[in-house]
């Protein structure tokens, strides 16, 4: 059984799925990814976790985000439970849910928590950057859904702090204030790099406008 940590370079894969074949790495190209698991198909949160999804479909494509789900079921269950969803949540599902019906990609990810069930994976989400590198990993208990406004927060922080050096605090949001990374002290650097100036609460808790992405 694998155990992904942060900075780990995601498993590549090649599952069926509800629209055909995919190879993991050629689906997400040189995109950022979300992979994230259902317990089972026709499973009343999970309805609601992809119908909302499916929604978000603008905020991912600005981002340069693929999304990619996964259930253990067969895809051909899976194109029923679509419909359900398309219906019921008033949306339409374009991105492909994986069908890992031999637990492979399930494995491949630590999905299955024994503890918490045998066999139903878990409700884990991956945020994975284009150098296939795992920089997010989020598990939920079953009985609760995702909070996909917060997936795009940490997409967001993830893709400014890697541009600038920058850290983002507590609650923050895009457009909010941001914090000057400790191990930069040159102030040369700080003043090129942040014309708009900055507030040192403390000397390593320096507060600046967030800079231009």
């Amino acid at each position: 059984m694998a155990t992904l940590r942060l900075g780990d370079i995601a498993p590549d894969f090649e599952q069926d799925s509800s629209v055909g074949k995919i190879r993991f790495y050629d689906y997400l190209g040189d995109s950022w990814g979300v992979l994230f698991s259902h317990p089972a198909d026709y499973t009343p949160v999970c309805t609601t976790e992809l119908g909302y999804t499916a929604k978000l479909k603008d905020e991912f494509a600005k981002r340069g985000v693929k999304v990619l789900a996964l259930s253990v079921d067969p895809a051909d269950k899976h194109q029923g439970w679509i419909s359900d969803i398309n219906e019921t949540q008033n949306t339409s599902v374009e991105f492909p849910i994986i069908a890992d019906a031999d637990r492979k990609v399930s494995d491949l990810y630590d999905m299955i928590h024994p503890n918490a069930n045998a066999t139903l994976t878990v409700r884990s989400v991956f945020i994975i950057d284009p150098a296939k590198k795992v920089r997010l990993i989020i598990t939920y208990p079953a009985s609760t859904g995702r909070n996909f406004n917060e997936i795009l927060r940490v997409i967001d922080s993830l893709q400014l702090t890697d541009s600038h050096s920058v850290a983002t605090p507590v609650n923050w949001e895009d457009g909010q204030d941001v914090i000057i990374v400790p191990s930069l002290q040159d102030e040369e650097v700080i003043k090129q790099k942040f014309p708009k100036g900055y507030k040192a609460v403390r000397p390593y808790l320096r507060i600046t406008p967030q800079p231009n992405k």
